[in-house]
């Protein structure tokens, strides 16, 4: 049987984070979802909303992306030098 393009798929479960924010950031964050939810015709929680503006930041943020490569590939015991170059050639 042959095997499928797509492989397993990582784990997806949510995990329950607590966080302390300031009271502005909560107020900012209430009316953001207002307008969202509005805009958009859905209701979606505000703590969804900043689950997913964290996640927005992680991914587009260059210079952690990078350097997570390196990190993860010392975890993994490879070279991060080999790991660094991929990104710098990944990015040509």
């Amino acid at each position: 049987m042959a095997d499928l393009k797509l492989g397993k798929l990582p784990n997806r479960t949510p995990v329950k984070l607590t966080l302390s924010i300031m009271p502005d950031v909560e107020d900012a964050l209430g009316d953001y979802a207002t307008i969202y939810n509005t805009r958009n015709s859905v209701e979606v929680s505000p703590a969804d909303l900043g689950a997913s503006m964290i996640e927005h930041f992680l991914l587009n943020d260059r210079e952690f992306v990078a350097a997570r490569k390196t990190l993860l590939a010392e975890r993994q015991g490879l070279d991060p030098r080999a790991a660094s170059a991929k990104v710098r050639d990944a990015k040509s």
